[in-house]
């Protein structure tokens, strides 16, 4: 796969280096941010929503666990929505 291809959630692996960007919107503002770094896990994590929902109806998130580029090496988690896009880089 070529530098800045788009990927799916599914075929991300640990130590893959990627650029995932999110759209942001509060109110009627609406604006992109973006983080750089490499793949240390991904998962899919149940919900705990605030609303009272049938017992037997599951609400997930999909999750990448990041080690962010840069000299502090922090690590920050990406929940995914359908405006998230992930770029090898």
């Amino acid at each position: 796969m070529a530098a800045g291809t788009l990927i799916p959630f599914e075929e991300l692996r640990a130590g893959d280096h990627v650029k995932v960007t999110q759209r942001v919107k509060v109110g009627l503002k609406v604006w992109t941010t973006a983080v750089t770094g490499t793949v240390e896990r991904t998962e899919r994590r149940r919900e705990g929503l605030a609303v009272k929902r049938n017992f037997d109806d599951k609400a997930f998130a999909d999750l990448i666990v990041l080690k962010k580029d840069g000299p502090a090496g922090e690590e920050t988690t990406l929940a995914l929505d359908e405006f998230t896009r992930i770029e090898r880089v």
